[in-house]
């Protein structure tokens, strides 16, 4: 079983070892990310490619909005610390057992958000391709 450690990030920390940033704070609470959030917790591991597992595993977590559930307080709600390794280190105990399957899942996960990615991307260009015409619409007339 893979180790890791999570913790509180503190503002200008630099960690050596692989890691990623999980917000804890406000509706998004659990999603994962490499650059640090403002409020997150990090989680630190000996090797990237468990980095990288956990990773997805927090991802989907984020995403299936597994979080919500533990979320604490009445008007900026947040994770506490104890309860994210709590149900974490559960969840990804679970989540690793059938390896193979998780691969797949893993990959397909990759697939998805490059496609994404693509398609923001192409409709980033479409509105800046409207703006153009109606620039040159209007300019002219």
């Amino acid at each position: 079983m893979m180790n890791f450690i999570v913790k509180t990030h503190k503002q200008g920390t630099i960690y050596a070892k692989p890691h990623f940033f999980i917000l804890n704070k406000g509706m998004n609470s659990g999603k994962p990310q490499q650059a640090p959030f403002t409020n997150s917790f990090v989680i630190l591991f000996e090797h990237n490619k468990d980095c990288e597992n956990i990773f997805w595993i927090a991802y989907s977590l984020w995403k299936s909005k597994f979080w919500l559930q533990h979320l604490v307080g009445s008007v900026i709600p947040f994770l506490r610390l104890p309860d994210f390794k709590e149900y974490f280190f559960e969840r990804t105990i679970l989540m690793m057992q059938e390896h193979e399957e998780h691969v797949k899942y893993v990959a397909s996960l990759k697939l998805l958000e490059q496609k994404e990615k693509q398609f923001n991307e192409n409709m980033n260009l479409i509105n800046d391709m409207r703006r153009v015409i109606l620039y040159r619409y209007i300019k002219t007339k």
